[in-house]
């Protein structure tokens, strides 16, 4: 067995990076369980309500700069 795992993974170097790429993400995907419907029908309802507020107004964005700033900050990571 591990013999035949070997020799896939030597295959799989030999591949494109943009392959190897899709080959570790169809890899990864396939280790999730399904989507729970009721789980993804309450992210959409999230995500709607999320998008609403932005185009309302309601809600102020931060620039991706200030978050990994603030993220950098709580970690002690220097930018």
């Amino acid at each position: 067995m591990v013999r035949r795992f070997e020799q896939l993974y030597r295959e799989a170097l030999e591949l494109p990076e943009a392959d190897r790429g899709e080959l570790a993400g169809l890899l990864l995907r396939s280790l999730d369980p399904p989507p729970d419907p009721d789980v993804e029908a309450a992210w959409d309802a999230v995500i709607d309500r999320r998008m609403r507020e932005i185009d309302e107004g309601t809600v102020q964005t931060i620039p991706w700069e200030q978050v990994r700033a603030e993220m950098n900050a709580r970690i002690g990571k220097k930018p």
